[in-house]
């Protein structure tokens, strides 16, 4: 007697059996497919932020590209982009590497565009967008303790902010006490929005933006903490002190002065191990000398001189091709290896000279006002801080 064509196993159920096969596999394959995608967020110079999905075997070139053809910028050799792990330690994405596999946490990933590499001389920038941006990041670089100056540096430095925003002095508009609308500074007095006030009103009548932004970077070009990022360290002796990379050399900060200032042609050799960090150089006279920090944990440590090794290729090489791998101990094949990967100082501003393309027009609606100073104060507090990275 024939089987049943509804026998559990005749042609129907292994028709069925085929189907489930089917849908199975293509399920599994959309789900494969939604796992590699992820979406990144990038918080910008002003505040606002730009998403995106992006494959999970993305490079941080191909991040970064989308952000500066966002902006419609150029001059991008000066910016990066900054992420804090789950340990709270900063990193700058490396554009070689995978962005998934450079990070720890689980996506959706959340970052930051700044400026890596401060331009040596902001306000002679080829375009006004890259002015602009540079502009925007040493406001940040106030608020958050990060550039210091006297308080007449600082009210000059607030009236050409306060002139970008609002333009020229208008009585009917701006009444007794309108600078105070402004948070410039965390510990504002009303004594420094007066004299703000006073430059805003007599001293820069007819500036319009653009200009006003250039006055600002010429005057916070000339300070002496103008580009300083601080690593939060200690010396041999355990006192707290700040070390950081500028376009003109290695700095080192205790409370708010300067105790340490080595030129880039100076430094002959970043080192680090463990948490223990080395700076080598020689000085004046064949003078040699060793200065010797210690970082609060290896990895930042290891931050610190990954941002030493790129600030000095960046700088201080005549070409990028003169770029080598260097090690973190004097023996090449121990210890970490690195390489900087970008274009040098030199190099970037012989490609910005030779843009061309018409005006461009900047908005500077400014969504947010974090530029401030701090004036005698414990620098710690402040540049330990995470609210800005």
């Amino acid at each position: 007697m024939l089987a049943s064509s509804h026998s559990p196993n005749g042609p129907t159920t292994r028709k069925l059996d085929r189907t489930t096969m089917m849908l199975s596999r293509f399920m599994s394959g959309s789900i494969r497919n939604l796992e590699r995608e992820y979406n990144c967020t990038v918080r910008l110079l002003d505040d606002t932020e730009y998403t995106c999905t992006i494959q999970r075997d993305a490079k941080g070139q191909y991040l970064f590209d989308l952000i500066c053809h966002n902006l419609n910028l150029l001059e991008k050799d000066y910016f990066g982009i900054r992420y804090v792990d789950p340990d709270k330690q900063r990193h700058w994405l490396e554009f070689t590497k995978s962005i998934a596999k450079q990070m720890k946490s689980q996506p959706p990933f959340t970052m930051c565009l700044r400026v890596k590499f401060y331009p040596p001389d902001p306000a002679a920038l080829k375009e006004e967008i890259t002015r602009y941006l540079v502009f925007l990041q040493i406001k940040r670089d106030l608020y958050h303790g990060r550039l210091l100056c006297k308080t007449s540096d600082a009210a000059m430095l607030a009236a050409y902010i306060l002139q970008a925003e609002i333009g020229d002095y208008d009585p009917g508009k701006h009444p007794e006490g309108y600078s105070s609308k402004f948070q410039f500074f965390p510990k504002q007095s009303e004594k420094l929005e007066r004299r703000i006030a006073d430059i805003h009103k007599t001293e820069l009548i007819g500036q319009t933006p653009e200009t006003s932004e250039r006055n600002f970077l010429q005057k916070a070009q000339m300070l002496e903490t103008y580009g300083v990022d601080p690593h939060p360290c200690k010396d041999v002796s355990g006192n707290p002190a700040f070390l950081a990379f500028t376009p003109f050399g290695f700095v080192v900060l205790q409370g708010n002065k300067r105790v340490h200032f080595l030129k880039w042609n100076e430094v002959t050799k970043l080192k680090f191990e463990g948490k223990t960090f080395h700076i080598y150089a020689n000085q004046k006279e064949d003078k040699k000398i060793i200065l010797t920090y210690f970082a609060p944990t290896p990895e930042a440590c290891k931050h610190l001189w990954k941002c030493g090794v790129e600030n000095q290729a960046f700088y201080k090489l005549e070409k990028s091709s003169q770029v080598r791998t260097v090690s973190s101990s004097n023996l090449f094949f121990k210890g970490s290896r690195f390489r900087y990967s970008g274009r040098v100082a030199k190099e970037v501003m012989e490609r910005s000279a030779k843009i061309k393309r018409e005006g461009q027009t900047v908005c500077s609606d400014f969504s947010f006002y974090n530029a401030s100073l701090i004036i005698g104060t414990k620098l710690m507090e402040y540049f330990c801080s995470l609210n800005d990275y």
